[in-house]
Parts: C-alpha cells; structure tokens; sequence
C-alpha cells in the first residue's frame, strides 16, 4: 500500500486537466480507497480536487462503500436541493436532474445553507458518449479574478438567494425541507435563517442572505463561496426563461439570485463571473469507475452538456458550519 508521500509524487498534473492518480485497486475499489483515505485527502488539500481512475467501480453498492470510507463522519443527508435526485442509499444520490442539453454552471454546493459539505464525492457509473465533465475551478484563483469593486460589494452586502416552490419545477417542498408540514417547514425556515412566505396558491416563497466570500476553515484562504451565476436567471436558457417568466411571473420564478441589499444581479454581472470560471476551469472527460474528490470549498463545479446515458453518483461528506469560515455577513436565527 502506498504512503501518503508516494502517492503525492504519483499524482498527473497537466494544465486545464483535473488532477490525477492511477490506482491499482486489484478488483477492490472500496477496499482500496478505504485504505487510501488519509492521502487521498492529502492530495485534496493541496490541489482542491482529484480525479482517482482505476478503481473499477461496478455498482451503485461499489460507490456507496467508497464513499461511506472516505466520509469521517458519515455523509450528509441534502436539503434545500433545488432539483430532484435520485436517491441510491443514505446520504447517496443521483446527479441533480437537469437537462443534458445544458450546462449546470460552477458553483459550490449548497453554499446557501448554514451548514454545508467539506467534501463532494463523484464517482462514475456509466460515461455519456460526449461531453459531460464535472469541471472544477479553484475558487480562490476565481475570487482573485474578479473584479475588485464587485468582491468588495457582496463581501459588504453578501448575496441572497430568492426561490418560489412549486409542485411543477425543481425540487418540491418535501423535498427541499424534509417535510411537508408547514410548521416543520417554517421551524426549519427560522432554525436557518430563511425568510419565508406561503402564498395564496399554497406555494412558498423564500429568499436568504448569505456571505459571497469566506475564509477556508483550514487554510484560512479568502474563497469566492456562493451560487450567484448559477442560481440566477440569467443563467437559464433565454427560451427557458422566457417561458418560466410567462408562466409565473418575474417574481415568481422558481430560483434567482440577487444582491444582498435585494438589489438585482444584471446578465452582465453574471456572464463576467461565468466567463471567469471558463477561464479557470479544469476538466477531465469521466470514464465507467472513475471517483472524483473535491473540496466543496476551495474549489467550484460544474456539469458540462452531453448527449447519451449518463450515471454520476454524488455523495457529501465532512460538514462545516458556515460560521467557522469567517462570514462576512451576520445572520440572525430566529
């Protein structure tokens, strides 16, 4: 078995790739990545992410027992999921359901909760004929990218994140919350630091305040930490937009983002933090057994379009209290 030192120096390092490292798993993927787990995360800790090819993961039972290894304290169960997944065991799902045919853009996930994964786990079952990528970008190069004047705003006002359910679109209530009931959804709402509104129809209109920058809980490193592009609705198809905008209304779309003050985030605002991201994405074309590790904090991701059947598990480990990375913006639990 490798030492945490020789499996650093076997790590394949190529400009706009994914890092790298080739495992020898001998039929044992679970087994070997049990046994790996401390460099493995070594090797996340120095470059945000790594892509381990090798292990020839068969199954959604091959998946669940890596990632049940390589999960210290076990894998977090998602809420506030705003697209419905698949769910495959405790803790272990499906890719979040949205069209192929368009990108899911860089984000670090969940960042709008007050409590959020450390570690993202990926690992491929079945590789689409084309394209597809889970990408990643190190989210403070991202932030150093940026302009000053924009980073100096939403470290100030933070960003917020408005959302209206629906039973049509996106991920139910139920599914969002846990719970159907409404007073389990609103003690869940104020335990948060969500704002909430039912709606004559019975819908649920939420928006929250969070910090657009935080500070690694290890590294201490300032990181650009948020869902500002992908979550806005100017990152939507503009047909897709249009049709949701006629449906429902400009309030009523199911998610956008805004600034923190309530102030909207323009298109222009988020084609320059996407054009950023493109700039500092790395990727690496996914094949049947491979696993992805990536440090929900120090770095984004992102799903490219494909065409063809695609299988990504996804798991979610190593929670982290957003008040331990220095917010910079208060939030008040009622």
């Amino acid at each position: 078995m490798s030492s945490s030192s020789s499996l650093l120096l076997d790590v394949e390092l190529q400009p706009g790739r994914v890092p790298m490292l080739r495992a020898d798993a001998g039929g044992d993927g679970p087994g070997w990545a049990a046994g790996h787990r401390d460099a493995l995360r070594t090797v996340v800790a120095e470059h945000g992410a790594v892509l381990v090819r090798g292990l020839g993961l068969r199954d959604a039972a091959d998946v669940v027992a890596v990632f049940r290894g390589l999960a210290t304290a076990g894998l977090m169960t998602e809420r506030e999921a705003f697209a419905e997944r698949q769910t495959y065991a405790e803790g272990v799902y499906s890719s979040s359901k949205w069209p192929p045919n368009q990108p899911m853009c860089m984000h670090n996930e969940v960042s709008y909760r007050l409590e959020f994964p450390g570690l993202m786990l990926f690992a491929c079952l079945s590789a689409p004929a084309e394209g597809g990528a889970t990408g990643v970008a190190d989210s403070t190069a991202v932030l150093d990218a940026l302009p000053g004047d924009l980073v100096e705003r939403l470290e100030r006002e933070g960003w917020m994140l408005v959302r209206n359910y629906n039973e049509e679109i996106g991920a139910s209530v139920a599914e969002a919350f846990g719970a159907e009931d409404r007073g389990a959804v609103e003690s869940y709402c104020r335990a948060n630091a969500i704002e909430f509104e039912w709606q004559p129809d019975g819908g649920l209109r939420t928006w929250q305040r969070r910090s657009a920058v935080v500070r690694h809980p290890v590294t201490g490193r300032r990181c650009w930490f948020n869902q500002i592009a992908f979550l806005n609705e100017w990152t939507l198809d503009p047909e897709v937009r249009e049709f949701l905008v006629d449906t429902y209304g400009a309030e009523g779309l199911p998610f956008t983002t805004r600034f923190g003050g309530g102030d909207p985030i323009g298109v222009d605002v988020v084609q320059l933090i996407n054009e950023v991201y493109d700039a500092k994405t790395m990727r690496e074309p996914w094949q049947a057994g491979d696993l992805m590790l990536v440090d929900n904090i120090r770095s984004a991701h992102s799903r490219e379009p494909f065409t063809g059947p695609r299988e990504v598990l996804v798991g979610m480990a190593d929670p982290v209290r957003l008040a331990d990375c220095s917010p910079t913006v208060e939030v008040n639990v009622g």
